[in-house]
């Protein structure tokens, strides 16, 4: 696969292309760069997949502070290799680059450039300024500048459309079968082991204290998760805190995200993880010091081997 950050040196056989944003690389996405590369194998060509970075949401509306993506420009890029697509185009987003109107971005972008033979949209798919390239515009272009253009319907799981943002609100309820399920892999958030103040030592669950590696990530709700790490290209089972420490922190006003990695010893500050959440275990609980707390990280453990015991990585 090929990764380009501008279109000067850009060379497909045969483009066959489809644009989005793509955050999260989920099912609803996957149905739509499958038809990507089947098309591009009937016509012998490769497939293309037109991307964005920053996100358009950071540059159209600079003051939003909101943004909460389900994978970062690198996990991204990793997913789409996965899957197998020959290019990948991440094209600077500018606000200059948002006030392009439609079928200019086609015809200067798509035709002179990309000279795609065949553009495959999801079933909302709509770009340019004030998002105005909707399917019969894009119709419309296509037989002007003598390419093929593919729309599909959305992807239905238990009923339900998947989209982003039904996995953002489920990853935030900390509802993993839902995520996880729509998402077809299990949500990873990537970041380093940083200082703590090693509380969980001293009750017999030390915790590496992690910092996530993208500002714009989305979290988990506050709780307690079974989660599998990745350290090394190794795989441990765990269990993870995400809170504010209540039964020890009186001011309650920061948010950590501690893993207590079970049959582990190694001393591994400042080094790179990868945490895969399975399952949440229970909402995040003040108890009535620190015997109390034992009991039930103990029980937490327990369901945590539970779960993780019962439960494969997807990929």
């Amino acid at each position: 696969m090929k990764v380009y950050n501008e279109l000067k040196n850009f060379k497909a056989k045969t483009p066959v292309v489809t644009i989005g944003t793509f955050d999260g690389v989920h099912l609803g996405h996957r149905k739509v760069l499958r038809k990507l590369i089947d098309i591009a194998e009937e016509k012998g060509g490769e497939s293309v997949l037109f991307t964005f970075y920053p996100h358009p949401r950071l540059i159209i509306n600079p003051e939003e502070k909101n943004l909460r993506l389900l994978t970062t420009l690198k996990e991204k890029i990793t997913l789409l290799e996965y899957i197998g697509i020959d290019h990948i185009i991440v094209y600077p987003f500018t606000k200059e680059f948002s006030e392009l109107p439609y079928n200019q971005f086609v015809k200067e972008v798509l035709v002179d450039r990309i000279e795609a033979s065949h553009l495959v949209v999801g079933y909302d798919h709509k770009f340019g300024k004030n998002r105005e390239g909707g399917f019969e515009y894009l119709t419309e272009c296509a037989r002007q500048y003598n390419f093929e253009i593919s729309k599909l319907d959305a992807l239905l799981v238990n009923e339900m459309n998947v989209s982003s943002t039904k996995i953002r609100n489920a990853i935030e309820a900390g509802d993993f079968t839902t995520a996880n399920q729509y998402l077809g892999y299990e949500f990873a958030l990537h970041g380093k082991v940083i200082e703590g103040k090693k509380l969980g030592r001293k009750i017999g669950f030390p915790t590496a204290n992690v910092e996530t590696s993208d500002v714009h990530k989305i979290i988990p709700g506050y709780g307690v998760y079974a989660v599998r790490v990745a350290i090394s290209n190794k795989i441990y089972n765990g269990m993870l805190n995400i809170g504010t420490r209540p039964t020890f922190n009186k001011n309650a006003d920061n948010r950590s995200i501690e893993v207590n990695i079970f049959d582990f010893s190694k001393d591994i500050y400042n080094e790179e993880l990868t945490l895969f959440f399975i399952d949440k275990i229970r909402d995040e609980k003040k108890f009535n010091g620190a015997e109390e707390l034992i009991t039930q990280l103990n029980k937490d453990k327990d369901t945590a081997l539970e779960i993780l015991n019962n439960k494969g990585l997807l990929i």
